[in-house]
């Protein structure tokens, strides 16, 4: 262990996932000295995320080509049966699947740029009298910022230490990436099984975009009928819309997934939490760059308010709990799906989505242009 040293900076960012890259930069352009820490020696390792960029994320972001696949238009719904599964087409772009590893590199590229203080492989040891305490290969550091963001996952230290609100609804997820096999005349197709013994309280998927295959599940921890990793070997063994996989995977991803919407209190004093470490994930789809991206920004401008002169009160205007109530209609929604149990409720409800009516409900959930309940002062930012 190497000497303790003194830093002080305007910002300390925690965690250099989509979330923290986002704030750092943002704040280092504004013209702020930021540092951004990791614990992980290589922003392209143990990514957790399946990355999936919906319609208005894709419209409002600018991404380099290279780090997203091929559009997605084509949504196949399963019961748990598998029969007569409900097929949505869109007649434009919907999803694109993010090479995430190729895009964090890109985005710790930018930020290094922007003038981020970027150091790897050092780990958030805690914080006392008012200094975040950190260690790494460089000898250990003491850092005294105006303020700290919390960008550190769903069991978020850094929210711990700051005296602000945790994730408690988590699902857990496991993902399986594979090299897509060239089937011709197939389009692009995110399959989705709706099936509570493989996917307890949520969905599997199988994302097929003809460059990669995305198999993956997740749901309640305690719900799975012989645990996670035989509910995923199920789905692989049996894939929805696919006659096969190669024998092993090009990349394997799990993780906590916080559920429960974005929490009460994600700002304080001393600083303020983004991305899953806030709850910024979608109550009901679990999708989470959008509104990473979103609240983000949010921080970034509200970090600058704050450090321009208007001081710790600036802090104030990042209410979690306003925003919360924007999110009712979903919250219930989540209640509502983590008590569907019998597979047979799951059968019943296909009959509703094969009506004219349902479609049209599944088309506004899965197809729509709403994002996160915060309008960005700014968009078309890139990434």
């Amino acid at each position: 262990m190497g000497p303790q040293r003194d830093v002080a900076v305007d910002v300390l960012v925690v965690g250099a996932g989509l979330a923290g890259l986002q704030v750092a930069t943002g704040l280092a352009r504004r013209g702020h000295e930021v540092l951004l820490v990791e614990a992980r020696s290589s922003l392209t390792t143990s990514v957790r995320t399946t990355g999936i960029f919906v319609h208005r994320t894709l419209q409002d972001y600018t991404f380099p080509d290279h780090t997203l696949g091929p559009p997605i238009r084509r949504m196949v719904l399963y019961p748990p049966s598998r029969r007569r599964p409900v097929e949505l087409v869109s007649g434009r772009d919907e999803f694109r699947v993010g090479r995430m590893a190729a895009l964090y590199e890109a985005a710790g590229e930018r930020a290094v740029r922007a003038g981020v203080g970027l150091r790897l492989g050092t780990r958030y040891a805690g914080r006392d009298a008012g200094a975040s305490h950190l260690e790494g290969p460089g000898g250990d550091l003491r850092v005294r910022a105006r303020f700290v963001v919390g960008a550190d996952g769903a069991r978020s230290r850094v929210a711990d230490d700051l005296g602000l609100s945790r994730n408690r609804q988590l699902l857990v997820g496991a993902e399986e990436v594979y090299p897509a096999v060239p089937r011709p005349g197939s389009p692009p197709t995110f399959h989705c099984v709706l099936d509570p013994r493989l996917a307890p309280g949520y969905l599997a998927w199988v994302v097929d975009d003809g460059e990669h295959v995305h198999v993956g599940t997740a749901g309640y921890p305690a719900r799975f009928d012989g645990g996670l990793r035989q509910a995923l070997a199920h789905l692989r063994d049996d894939p929805p819309g696919l006659d096969g996989l190669p024998a092993a995977p090009a990349e394997r991803r799990a993780g906590p997934i916080p559920v429960g919407g974005l929490l009460a209190r994600i700002s304080g004093p001393d600083g303020l939490l983004v991305g899953d470490a806030a709850g910024a994930v979608s109550p009901l789809t679990a999708g989470g760059l959008d509104p990473c991206l979103r609240l983000s920004d949010h921080a970034v401008d509200t970090l600058d308010e704050a450090l321009g002169g208007a001081g710790p009160g600036a802090l104030r205007a990042y209410d979690g709990q306003v925003l919360r109530r924007r999110l009712t209609g979903r919250l219930a929604l989540r209640t509502a799906l983590a008590h569907l149990r019998p597979p047979w409720v799951h059968e019943a409800g296909f009959g509703l989505l094969r009506t004219t009516w349902g479609a049209a409900a599944a088309r506004r959930v899965l197809f729509h242009d709403q994002s996160f309940p915060l309008a960005s002062r700014e968009v078309g930012r890139a990434v």
